[in-house]
């Protein structure tokens, strides 16, 4: 079960990068007006209107294989066992059982009224 989630995760993390690196080929709307007038689109790779239909299409692909991994990753988290347990199930906290005068003093908030000081008058709620 675990090869086939970290073969998922691979397929959805070279997906991922090359969708981003055909994302930042690919030529924006206003490349093709610029391509029709001749400023030398014409002598790409694929000719002047078959790169951006190759790029499109290899994205949609991409896309769509990382969208499946995404629900197969999905599918697979959700459905493991429960006695598995949470991460934080095996921690253990320690509370300490009372706080002493001092540690209490330190507190902002909690300090004890110093002898002869006036504590703050109350506000009265409006």
């Amino acid at each position: 079960m675990d090869l086939m989630i970290n073969l998922i995760l691979a397929a959805q993390m070279l997906s991922a990068l090359a969708m981003i690196g055909l994302i930042l080929i690919q030529h924006g709307k206003g490349a093709d007006m610029g391509a029709a007038f001749g400023s030398g689109g014409s002598g790409s790779l694929f000719g002047a209107t078959g790169g951006a239909n190759f790029l499109s299409r290899t994205t949609a692909v991409l896309a769509a294989v990382f969208f499946i991994c995404t629900l197969m990753l999905a599918y697979f988290g959700n459905a493991r066992p429960a006695s598995t347990g949470s991460v934080l199930e095996g921690t253990a906290v320690t509370v300490p059982a009372a706080v002493d005068a001092s540690t209490a003093a330190q507190i902002p908030g909690n300090a004890p009224a110093a002898s002869g000081v006036p504590s703050a008058p109350a506000v009265p709620a409006k």
